[in-house]
């Protein structure tokens, strides 16, 4: 079935629809990992947008639950150069193609995504629509495009957290190959973790598992006070979609938190960490969205390749003098981590525990996990 990718600047891509045989829209970015693609699909901070794959065969090794990083993916839409409609490993259960079809996900392919992205970079994340059919109304796509909803100002992360607290466990964690259990690293009595859920991924909560953590995950509007009459021995603020200047219920359970409690911040998190601590921030022409972004921690003088999926960041220029820049992402020397110098608090602008990989940053949690020993003494 013929589909067009129709962005607010009147740029169409043309290809085929796969998956869902839907509509959808949505801020249209893109991602430069060469692999984990279901784990892109089912992280929520990618909810409301579309997502432009750069490596140019997906869906070759096809889907597997141990691969999701939540119960469903969160990916508006998916465009892709080729889009394989079958799989060829032993772990897969399922092809990508009936995969997104069977979670309302349209797929266009066959689009030569180097150009999309070359577009991108030039002019910016844009809205755009996926349509499939075979008389499209180009001009009408392009104007429901302009009709989108902006992300700037809009609060998605309430719309993609939990709705209720829950203890997490899993009886039978995976390693980012799946077939094996992952070994707990610490043996230590347990630690008490408190997560809020902006869209928290499953394996940020196994990296908590694996450092002994017991893990109670609550809702992103959950008050200060709750979270402090749950004894934790510490806070983690999760990754998530969207702008964070309009949380301020987390902005401010944040500065409630600060000095009460050991915390640590990823992505959202992170932004989050940075205007309750008085800093700005602002949104990326593009975002750094990929597995292969290099980040100079300045307080080892070693480079560590992370992932990223972020499009808003933290202005090092605002933050107040007792807050530390710790990493410092290398392609474009944005903020990429902050702690603070007197209270047991910090964060990173990218994802520790990244599946399938880089693993470079497993220490975080290792660190956040001193963190809370050295706070309970």
């Amino acid at each position: 079935m013929q589909a067009i990718l129709a962005l607010e600047d009147g740029r169409i891509f043309r290809g085929k629809g796969f998956g869902a045989r839907a509509e959808c829209s949505g801020e249209v970015v893109f991602n430069t990992s060469l692999t984990g693609y279901q784990e892109i699909f089912t992280d929520p901070s990618y909810a409301g947008q579309i997502v432009v794959l750069t490596n140019p065969h997906i869906g070759n090794y096809g889907t597997s639950p141990s691969d999701a990083e939540s119960r469903k993916p969160y990916i508006e839409g998916l465009v892709t150069r080729e889009f394989s409609p079958m799989s060829s490993n032993w772990r897969s259960t399922e092809v990508a193609d009936e995969y997104l079809e069977r979670n309302g996900v349209p797929v266009i392919a066959e689009v030569d995504t180097r150009a999309v992205v070359r577009h991108l970079r030039a002019f910016g994340v844009m809205r755009g629509v996926i349509a499939s059919g075979e008389h499209l109304d180009e001009a009408a796509m392009v104007a429901k495009a302009r009709a989108i909803k902006k992300m700037d100002g809009t609060d998605l992360a309430s719309v993609v957290s939990t709705k209720s607290i829950y203890e997490w466990s899993d009886a039978e964690p995976k390693n980012q190959t799946g077939d094996k259990l992952l070994k707990p690293s610490h043996t230590g009595d347990k630690m008490h973790v408190v997560a809020y859920d902006f869209g928290i991924k499953e394996n940020i909560l196994r990296m908590l598992a694996r450092e002994g953590c017991r893990v109670t995950v609550v809702p992103s509007r959950t008050s200060a006070e709750d979270v402090l009459a749950l004894n934790p021995d510490g806070v983690f603020f999760s990754n998530g979609p969207g702008d964070p200047e309009p949380l301020d219920y987390a902005i401010e359970n944040v500065q409630k938190l600060k000095g009460k409690a050991p915390l640590f911040g990823i992505c959202l998190g992170h932004q989050i960490f940075g205007l309750a601590l008085g800093g700005k921030t602002y949104k990326l022409k593009f975002g750094h969205h990929g597995g292969n972004h290099p980040i100079m921690n300045h307080q080892t003088g070693k480079v560590e390749i992370t992932a990223q999926n972020h499009n808003y960041n933290v202005d090092p220029a605002t933050l107040p003098a007792d807050v530390e820049q710790t990493h410092t992402n290398l392609n474009d020397q944005t903020l990429a981590g902050l702690k603070h110098k007197t209270d047991p608090m910090f964060s990173v602008q990218y994802h520790p525990e990244a599946s399938p990989g880089p693993h470079d940053s497993h220490y975080l949690f290792k660190d956040f996990r001193k963190m809370m020993e050295e706070w309970k003494k």
